[in-house]
């Protein structure tokens, strides 16, 4: 299904004061392009601009990761607000991180939104539209990393670039959409679990569900997206990563592999 070729990103920067979550320094290694947090739900000032300029200095594509005012619940907790309240605190967050993507010479490539605000706009049309508005706003040039549904829907209406992502440490039920993390198999802690799913997807457009059924996604895997606070993160890139090239799949930046999916859309 699609092209061979695919995006390895990973959420970055979701340290905080003395607080550290993952290993973003390992990660740089394994990824093209990241999800980097935006003080919201996790990051701040420091982290930002520390990860922004690794980033830049690696290459790797720049992402806002914008998410609930939420430390405590790292996002993950859903937030009562209105439209308004998500428009604004999701255009705080990108102008943020813009601010030091151009001190460090980047650009940002795409947004990504983060954890409970992203998983309930694919459903919640007061979410998706208050999301996109936001990013529309600010720059239309910035791909929206989501699954499909209304955030992917509204995105379209006002002229953003979607990007399909895969969640490669998630499992999937029988309808092609994540699980809840409280269900028994909603983290997937076998790192090479992990790499074979992420090929059957790119390839084959299906993923294994929790109830152990091969079911279809409904799109194109853009890129595949390992959670920065998962505790075998590292292994799992790694493992990402080896089964990747063992199957001949390409990794490249997102806007490369939207750019070939492009033009193989249009020689057809």
């Amino acid at each position: 299904m699609g092209i061979n070729s695919v995006a390895v990103v990973a959420d970055l920067g979701e340290s905080f004061g003395n607080y550290t979550i993952g290993d973003d320094e390992a990660l740089l290694g394994l990824v093209t392009a990241s999800n980097i947090a935006c003080g919201f739900h996790a990051g701040d000032p420091r982290v930002m601009d520390k990860t922004v300029a690794d980033c830049v200095e690696r290459g790797i594509e720049l992402g806002a990761h914008p998410g609930y005012p939420d430390l405590v619940g790292f996002g993950r907790r859903l937030i009562e607000a209105s439209e308004e309240e998500i428009r604004t605190d999701v255009l705080y967050q990108l102008g943020a991180l813009d601010a030091f993507a151009r001190v460090h010479g980047g650009t940002i490539t795409h947004v990504a939104p983060h954890g409970r605000m992203g998983s309930i706009a694919q459903t919640d049309a007061k979410h998706a539209r208050a999301i996109t508005d936001a990013i529309a706003a600010y720059n239309t040039d910035y791909v929206v990393i989501c699954q499909r549904g209304l955030l992917a829907e509204e995105s379209r209406k006002r002229g953003l670039e979607v990007g399909y992502v895969f969640l490669a440490d998630r499992g999937y039920g029988d309808d092609g959409m994540p699980v809840p993390r409280s269900h028994e198999k909603g983290l997937i802690h076998d790192p090479e679990l992990i790499g074979e799913r992420s090929v059957q997807v790119v390839q084959e457009g299906t993923v294994r569900s929790v109830d152990g059924n091969v079911v279809p996604l409904g799109h194109d895997a853009d890129v595949l997206l390992l959670h920065g606070d998962h505790p075998t993160v590292l292994q799992n890139g790694i493992a990402l990563r080896a089964a990747l090239e063992k199957a001949d799949v390409r990794v490249a930046g997102l806007r490369d592999v939207l750019k070939e999916k492009a033009e193989v859309a249009l020689a057809r």
